[in-house]
């Protein structure tokens, strides 16, 4: 599925044609229909799954300092706060999995006291994530996090995605992150999981 053309240069999110529809459809079931936008709002606590927000509202009503945006004759409303989570997605529907969102931006990272994660070790531990781990993650719709690391050599990662409440999670954490991590990266012996699993969710919309 390809998503449209965007309408201008800074259009925030894409919306497949599948999705329009959808979307129109759903529109034109409420009352004062003409009037009414699609509010996008994305709720992105640290270390967690981006929770989204989707419903109608009277496009008038909106935030001076919300976006808004129409692609092709559906008003997009998006709350200032939410501008930098969701830029650059992809909204998509399918018959099985209904609404959803293809986000490449990822939450923000969990702080925790007295971690590392400006240093040189902490780059390497990055470039290895990025070029190495998150892409075999991404196979199964997941990723990881740095968080930091301590002055012992642990890691601390957070997953999302796919991987974040499945329950294979923590093996894949301990045997195929921590052994890449440790294996290419000295100075990294451990690697601990920091994600909050029990508020794991799929971010779909049916």
């Amino acid at each position: 599925m390809s998503p449209l053309a965007p309408q201008n240069a800074d259009t925030i999110i894409e919306i497949t044609p599948e999705a329009l529809v959808q979307l129109k459809q759903l529109r034109d079931e409420e009352p004062e229909k003409e009037r009414l936008g699609l509010r996008l709002e994305v709720f992105a606590n640290p270390g967690e799954e981006f929770k989204y927000d989707l419903s109608f509202e009277i496009v008038t009503q909106a935030a001076f300092s919300d976006e808004v945006r129409t692609i092709d004759g559906l008003k997009i409303i998006i709350p200032l706060n939410s501008f930098e989570f969701i830029n650059g997605a992809t909204l998509d529907y399918s018959e099985r999995q209904g609404l959803i969102i293809r986000n490449p931006n990822k939450p923000p990272a969990v702080s925790i006291e007295g971690l590392v994660n400006d240093d040189e070790l902490s780059a390497a531990i990055e470039a290895v994530i990025s070029t190495d781990v998150n892409p075999s993650l991404a196979a199964h719709g997941g990723f990881v996090t740095y968080v930091g690391h301590d002055p012992d050599g642990v890691a601390y990662l957070t997953m999302g995605g796919g991987c974040h409440g499945c329950s294979m999670s923590k093996m894949t954490m301990l045997d195929g992150v921590q052994t890449t991590l440790i294996e290419q990266v000295p100075g990294v012996v451990k690697v601990r999981d920091v994600t909050d699993h029990a508020t794991g969710a799929n971010p779909y919309y049916k």
